[in-house]
C-alpha cells in the first residue's frame, strides 16, 4: 500500500470512529421532553394525557377508507353518504362522466344522446347534500337541448318530473343497497 493511500485509510477510519461515537452518544439518556411526551405541565407540545387533542379532521379523524362510526352514517371516508353515492353512479351509469366529486358529493355527467331519440341530448349533475340516507339528501338537475334547423344545439325545457324521477331512482337503488349491506353483516 503507497503512503496516500494509507493516509486515506487512515483518514477514513477516523472519520467513521468519529461518526459512530456522535452517534452512540446521542442515543444516551436525556433530560429534554419532546412533543408528545407528558410532563405534568400541559400545553400544547407536552399534553397531560387528560387532555383530548383536537384535530382539522374532527373527533375521529380523517377515514380515506371507511370505517366504524356509532352513528347512522354509511362510508364515512367520502365526504357524502356511500350509499347515496354508489346509487347516483348506479343510476346514471349509462351517461359518460364529466367529472366525480366524493368528497364534494357532485357528480357531473357528459352529454348524452339516446341512440333511439336523434336531436335530443341530455346533461345530469348529481348533488349529494348530507353524510345521512335522507330523502332530501340528493338533488338531481337535469339539462336538455335539441337540436334546430340550422344543426346548433339550443337549450330545450325539460319535464318537471325527470329531475324528481331520478332523484326517486336513486334513493331507491341506496336503500337496496343498505339493505344487502345490513343482510351481508347478519351473515358473517
Amino acid at each position: 500500500m503507497t503512503y496516500p493511500a494509507l493516509t486515506r485509510a487512515k483518514s477514513a477510519a477516523v472519520a467513521l470512529l468519529f461518526a459512530a461515537t456522535l452517534g452512540l452518544t446521542a442515543c444516551g439518556p436525556s433530560n429534554s421532553n419532546f412533543p408528545g411526551q407528558p410532563t405534568g405541565k400541559g400545553g400544547p407540545n407536552n399534553p397531560t394525557g387528560e387532555q383530548k387533542r383536537e384535530s382539522i379532521f374532527g373527533e375521529e379523524g380523517l377515514k380515506l377508507f371507511g370505517g366504524s362510526s356509532s352513528d347512522d352514517v354509511a362510508g364515512s371516508g367520502i365526504g357524502v353518504n356511500s350509499f347515496l353515492w354508489r346509487a347516483s353512479l348506479d343510476t346514471i351509469a349509462f351517461m359518460p362522466l364529466a367529472s366525480a366529486d366524493p368528497f364534494g358529493g357532485v357528480i357531473i355527467t357528459d352529454w348524452y344522446q339516446d341512440p333511439n331519440a336523434l336531436g335530443e341530448r341530455f346533461k345530469v349533475t348529481v348533488y349529494i347534500l348530507d353524510r345521512r340516507l335522507r330523502a332530501d339528501g340528493v338533488k338531481v338537475a337535469v339539462f336538455r337541448q335539441e337540436k334546430n334547423a340550422s344543426g346548433d344545439w339550443v337549450d330545450a325545457k325539460v319535464n318537471e318530473n325527470t329531475a324528481l324521477q331520478m332523484e326517486n331512482a336513486i334513493l331507491v337503488r341506496a336503500r337496496q343497497l343498505r339493505i344487502n349491506t345490513i343482510e351481508a353483516g347478519e351473515q358473517k
